[in-house]
């Protein structure tokens, strides 16, 4: 496996993890701040487990990064019963585990995930799939065609995903 080579500006907790690094990807943040992370497996691969307390954070960060504690907090106050400090912590947790990075502005810290939604989604769609479906999708999809849980729209979707894929791959 070969070493990366560690800009001077990355963030301690990542070079200490550096036997999970592959390649540096950048992230910008808005305003002047470039956030260099590694794509590690630690981030989108590793067996980086975000419970469902954690995805509802990532979900609040994912609708508008940067954000406070505060805002994050605001954010989630209508659909949970949290404490402000409960989203602290929550994003503290995050912070170890590499799935959000932080700017320190002023008084406050601004949090921002360091992969997107979309990544996300797909890297646990197929967990979802190795695990209960033995990395046949096929099964996937059959069990809602036979679960009657396809909708025509759905179903039109799926096409126009597998026409783009064909015109891609041919």
């Amino acid at each position: 496996m070969q070493r990366a080579a560690f800009p001077s500006n990355i963030p301690i907790r990542y070079i200490k993890e550096a036997s999970y690094f592959k390649k540096v990807v950048s992230f910008s943040f808005p305003s002047d701040y470039s956030c260099k992370l590694f794509e590690t497996t630690s981030v989108i691969g590793r067996r980086m487990e975000i419970s469902e307390a954690e995805h509802e954070v990532m979900e609040a960060l994912w609708d508008g990064a940067p954000a406070s504690a505060r805002e994050v907090f605001q954010r989630l106050k209508s659909k949970k019963k949290w404490q402000e400090q409960t989203v602290k912590t929550l994003l503290s947790r995050l912070v170890k585990k590499g799935a959000i990075d932080y700017v320190r502005q002023d008084r406050s810290f601004l949090y921002s995930p360091c992969f997107g939604r979309e990544a996300y989604q797909i890297k646990q769609s197929k967990k979802l799939v190795e695990r209960l479906f033995d990395g046949q999708l096929s099964m996937l999809v059959s069990g809602f065609v036979k679960g009657g849980n396809l909708k025509k729209s759905d179903i039109e979707e799926l096409k126009d995903i597998i026409k783009q894929w064909e015109k891609n791959n041919d």
